[in-house]
């Protein structure tokens, strides 16, 4: 994934998940969002980056109150709560007002009894509501695959996107030291616009990705959305950052809350380790649930042995998805490195060749080794059998995580 004028290789990366999926169609086929990952210029964006809940909120508030024509909004969780609350009687007042209001929300995440009453004073006041994948008996297997996407797009102008969800937990009003650590960004301009194509793809329960959401060539682009699935890759997400990893000079900050990537993400960290890149991966101390964990630390043997640096973090449920390379290079969205985000539900990342994005982000991330514990090599080997069982099962559960 190098620019044009990059003297360090090619024009372009190619997936490497195997001669048999999709990712391997791509390799052969046209730079017309075939290839997984896009070649970028470096450009000075002017993303926001938004790393406590009540600054995010109040922002995308006021994005909603000032909106001329349209609002569209998904989320995984839309809780019955304060903020909630509050979210809802914003877009109700624009629906109210003549906009085209559209709200997507999981059934999983947001479909508790106690979101009944919002869902029907929204319809009430004319905003389209729309679950997605609600159990159907004719259709169950379509349950498992669940939207963990969260954006905003207002006016097509604008766009916020990153890992929060929509309740109090991630406020520190609300829920102060007990609130989640989580990373958001908003975007403008194109990128708005892309978000939107995006929203209504999916609003309209159409597959194939609009064609104009990706461009014909990459060229002079600094960033790019990128859903999880596509028409010609339904593995994006493990290419993109398989590459990105591959690329990596430097340095290389990763920060996930669920990571079970498998062999194809773990095999290129493990590579950029041992060619003398600092790799370093900040995860949870305790998985939610408590399997996720496990599967967690089943990565961490050969990860150390490689040289890749482990911090587990301490000081609040961490939610936050980033990842920057070589100070050059962002990854920031809903997508977590497990199995679930990477080949099942549908998500979406922003990738960036901006400093100014991946300094912010770095300057977090080291932040946020500061609250973490380093899992020492020497330790890590002296781990008990109980742990290593434990471990055996996370593995055997990678699938479903």
């Amino acid at each position: 994934m190098t620019d044009r004028n990059d003297s360090r290789g090619p024009a372009e990366v190619k997936c490497n998940t195997g001669p048999s999926t999709a990712c391997r169609q791509a390799d052969i086929a046209s730079e017309r969002a075939r290839i997984c990952v896009p070649s970028l210029r470096e450009g000075r964006g002017t993303f926001r980056v938004f790393t406590e809940g009540d600054e995010l909120y109040d922002a995308m508030i006021d994005s909603i109150e000032g909106a001329q024509r349209d609002v569209g909004m998904e989320s995984y969780i839309f809780a019955a709560d304060e903020v909630g609350k509050r979210f809802a009687t914003a877009l109700a007042a624009k629906a109210r007002a003549g906009l085209q209001v559209h709200l997507h929300l999981d059934a999983f995440g947001s479909g508790y009894p106690a979101f009944a009453s919002i869902q029907r004073d929204l319809e009430l006041a004319g905003v389209k509501f729309k679950w997605f994948h609600p159990f159907r008996w004719l259709r169950p297997l379509e349950y498992l695959q669940r939207n963990h996407r969260k954006l905003l797009v207002v006016d097509g102008q604008v766009a916020f996107l990153g890992g929060f969800n929509i309740r109090r937990l991630n406020s520190r009003k609300l829920s102060g030291d007990r609130r989640q650590r989580d990373t958001h960004v908003r975007v403008a301009g194109p990128l708005a616009r892309v978000a939107s194509l995006l929203s209504d793809q999916l609003w309209n329960d159409t597959t194939p990705i609009h064609p104009e959401a990706i461009p014909e060539t990459p060229t002079g682009l600094d960033a790019l959305l990128v859903p999880s699935h596509s028409r010609y890759c339904q593995q994006r997400l493990a290419c993109l950052h398989a590459n990105l990893i591959e690329r990596s000079q430097r340095y290389l900050a990763l920060t996930s809350p669920y990571f079970a990537p498998g062999t194809l993400i773990e095999t290129a960290l493990r590579n950029a380790a041992k060619r003398g890149v600092e790799v370093r991966l900040l995860v949870p101390r305790t998985g939610d649930p408590l399997v996720a964990g496990w599967a967690t630390r089943a990565a961490y043997a050969p990860l150390l042995a490689a040289g890749v640096q482990v911090y587990e973090y301490l000081s609040r449920k961490l939610h936050a998805k980033a990842s920057v390379v070589d100070g050059e290079w962002s990854v920031i969205g809903s997508a977590n490195l497990d199995h679930l985000s990477l080949f099942v539900n549908q998500e979406l990342v922003l990738i960036a060749r901006d400093r100014n994005l991946a300094e912010a982000l770095r300057v977090q991330h080291e932040d946020d080794v500061r609250d973490a514990a380093q899992v020492m090599p020497s330790q890590w080997r002296l781990r008990g059998w109980r742990e290593r069982g434990l471990e055996l099962i996370g593995r055997a559960a990678r699938r479903l995580l």
